[in-house]
């Protein structure tokens, strides 16, 4: 069975990224981001491939995001929709694209120039492989995009891919351990979508890693070891607040119970490495309840990390407050 998804990715056909130069198209959903969208689609003009469309997919805003693209981007293709979440107009925007391939830019990202051409270039010199990533930097600013020695600081450290390196090519066992990819960077063959489907609007969060993990049953999954994105943080990103699920959980539960631990090229994940990351989860998901004064949803978060891993002193440590801290409070009032 890895034998031949491993022998199917191999012979999937597709005409060599550089020989023909095809079409890119690059989704970007954009939620409430009219300060940075603009920096955004400038970053991806700023590309050196001859074949580009942009599909922004304006999930809802209140803010006129769509009306600074009519008026400042008129060459981009704008798709309107009623507030649906980030899958939803990644999905959306899959289904209007007209490339070959398919990137993804959120709308407060930045890409660098060359970040297409070395995937592609990637892709190119590695028969069978139809998605790629790069490395990337987070960049903490509420500017709407870097200043000139930012970018030139960042390039100072761009050529030791020592600093960059990461999981690539068959990376099943290392995404059932966290999410290496990151969305802003990937780049696709449509193939893919068509083979193992689209995002999964029903997840709120780790709707992209549940993608990733089932793409990397069918292709390798390549890294270009530059950092060729800003993932930005700033005060609207989603933070650790109180969950009503522990995604990880759901996501890594799910594709174990579908594949197992064993990659299509036959490596192996280690299950005690998978099952401390999944108790570090529950112990995550389990603290920040604990914060909230959920204290019966953090009694049974630390009881999932200690089932998952009962070495994990943390998972110990939330079972005992959530236990503790109710007694404490009554006796306090």
């Amino acid at each position: 069975m890895a034998n031949s998804a491993v022998a199917s990715a191999v012979t999937q056909p597709r005409p060599h990224p550089l020989a023909v130069h095809p079409l890119i198209s690059v989704v970007i959903p954009c939620y409430n981001a009219r300060a940075y969208v603009a920096a955004a689609i400038r970053s991806v003009l700023a590309q050196d491939w001859p074949d580009l469309e942009i599909v922004l997919v304006d999930d809802g805003s209140s803010d006129q995001s769509a009306e600074l693209i009519r008026e400042n981007f008129p060459g981009i293709r704008l798709v309107q929709q009623a507030n649906a979440g980030v899958a939803a107009a990644r999905n959306n925007g899959i289904a209007q694209a007209r490339g070959e391939w398919i990137a993804f830019l959120d709308a407060d990202d930045i890409w660098l120039p060359g970040k297409l051409r070395a995937q592609m270039a990637l892709l190119g010199a590695t028969p069978g492989a139809r998605m790629s990533y790069t490395a990337w930097q987070v960049w903490a600013s509420l500017d709407p995009a870097p200043s000139p020695d930012y970018f030139v600081e960042l390039a100072s450290r761009s050529g030791n891919q020592a600093l960059w390196t990461g999981a690539s090519g068959w990376i099943y066992p290392q995404l059932l351990l966290d999410c290496v990819v990151w969305t802003s960077t990937v780049l696709a063959h449509r193939s893919v979508f068509a083979e193992v489907g689209r995002f999964d609007n029903t997840l709120r969060i780790g709707e992209d890693w549940d993608l990733w993990l089932r793409a990397s049953r069918i292709t390798p999954i390549l890294r270009v070891s530059v950092p060729y994105a800003l993932y930005r943080m700033h005060p609207a990103s989603i933070t650790r607040s109180a969950l009503e699920a522990n995604f990880r959980s759901l996501v890594v539960g799910r594709a174990i119970g579908r594949w197992g631990y064993k990659s299509p090229d036959g490596s192996v994940a280690n299950r005690s490495d998978v099952n401390l990351a999944l108790a570090k989860g529950w112990s995550e998901f389990g603290g920040a309840h604990l914060t909230a004064a959920n204290f019966s949803q953090a009694f049974r978060a630390g009881l999932a990390a200690i089932r998952a891993d009962w070495t994990l002193f943390s998972g110990w440590k939330v079972l005992a407050k959530s236990i503790l801290l109710p007694v404490w409070r009554k006796v306090l009032l």
